[in-house]
């Protein structure tokens, strides 16, 4: 096979596994006309190619999806230019697919799908180059945004010097547990105490009043017990309390510090540690900030995802609460997830709350699944994962 040519699908996972697993020399898409006029898409789809390594022409044919009689025509039309072709019917529309298969049957053209269920090509007809092939593809996080069109960026967390880390998040996240009704109010303690007003000015040192002012006129009291058990696993030093006057403490560094002045950090960290903790993903990334179509213009879409894990080409979006989970969460996560992984993709909705029956069953239909407190006090995230993955 020289040729392969692709019925563009909306999902981007669809238009890469092909070329990438058989390599041809051109790969013809057969896409509706906001794909086949769009130049900058098309270039950042040959540059994706180009990381990873696939030298191909790729080419991008207008047509209508949805009308039959003209894919096929259009498809005769490819195959008299280019030459050794192959048909790949894993995506597009039912008239697309109706069409390729009436060519098909008359031209005696090599036609193939990938099954996301069983992570293998099938040969169709005349293909036996894909019979029952398993696909071996790998893809990080950042590669799944790069085929949509989309950029990740990196949000609150470097991800360069987690592993440092891991084996103080467990902690952390007992420490936020313990206090998670009142977690709010601690994190602004601690940015009111540690407040400057430049980054250069940033100190790990801290010197400050035992109450600090809360939102809306409030005051927030010293929590000394907090502050104890913060100091017991290492998170701040040199602990100094005078009751209803002054504390004095140093934050450990400065990446301790942005967590605990950061209210969903304990959890989103929590979660990176226990899809780590699992030895399934090639790539885990805490705080991705993805723009949708890779540009920063003020017309620019993005979102930050908590927790990204990708296994073969397979993503698990992992959206984190330390609320109750709102309708409007799981809409959010379910279109992320749609957007950057396609059919086969996963999505966790995390949250220390107990999750009730409504929440869960509306997280079902949208095909989400829900980690909630009670399996993170049990220690089964890691398996629970697994299952979510379908890995034994």
């Amino acid at each position: 096979m020289k040729t392969l040519i692709e019925i563009y699908d909306e999902r981007a996972i669809e238009n890469v596994i092909g070329p990438e697993t058989f390599r041809p020399e051109d790969v013809v898409y057969l896409c509706p006309s906001e794909i086949a006029q769009d130049r900058r898409h098309q270039n950042k789809l040959r540059s994706f190619f180009e990381s990873r390594g696939l030298a191909v022409r790729l080419h991008f044919t207008e047509c209508s999806m949805y009308k039959a009689d003209t894919i096929e025509r259009q498809l005769k039309e490819i195959a008299a230019k280019y030459e050794d072709c192959a048909v790949d019917i894993t995506g597009g529309t039912d008239a697309a697919l109706f069409a390729a298969g009436m060519f098909c049957q008359e031209t005696g053209m090599p036609v193939y799908t990938y099954s996301r269920k069983k992570n293998r090509f099938y040969n169709i007809s005349n293909a036996p180059f894909a019979d029952a092939l398993p696909c071996t593809l790998e893809y990080r996080a950042e590669e799944f945004f790069r085929m949509t069109g989309g950029k990740m960026r990196r949000g609150r967390v470097d991800n360069k010097i987690l592993a440092g880390y891991m084996d103080q998040f467990e902690a952390l996240f007992q420490i936020f547990l313990k206090n998670r009704r009142h977690w709010p109010d601690k994190i602004t303690f601690f940015q009111r105490i540690s407040q400057v007003e430049y980054e250069e000015e940033i100190t790990l040192h801290v010197d400050g009043d035992y109450y600090q002012k809360g939102e809306r006129g409030t005051r927030l009291k010293a929590d000394e017990e907090l502050l104890e058990d913060l100091q017991r696993h290492g998170f701040i030093s040199g602990l100094h309390i005078e009751p209803e006057k002054r504390v004095v403490f140093d934050f450990k560094d400065r990446n301790i510090r942005s967590w605990l002045r950061d209210v969903g950090s304990a959890l989103e960290l929590y979660m990176y540690k226990m899809c780590v903790d699992t030895g399934i993903f090639l790539d885990v990334v805490s705080s991705a900030v993805v723009d949708w179509d890779g540009s920063r213009g003020r017309d620019s879409v993005s979102n930050e995802i908590d927790v990204v894990a990708t296994r073969g080409v397979i993503p698990l979006f992992v959206s984190c609460k330390a609320t109750d989970v709102k309708t409007e969460a799981l809409n959010e996560l379910a279109i992320l997830r749609d957007r950057f992984g396609g059919k086969g993709a996963k999505a966790v909705i995390a949250t220390t709350e107990y999750c009730n029956a409504a929440t869960r069953h509306r997280a079902a239909q949208l095909g989400i699944a829900v980690i909630d407190r009670e399996e993170m006090e049990d220690g089964n995230v890691p398996e629970r994962l697994k299952i979510i993955m379908k890995v034994k």
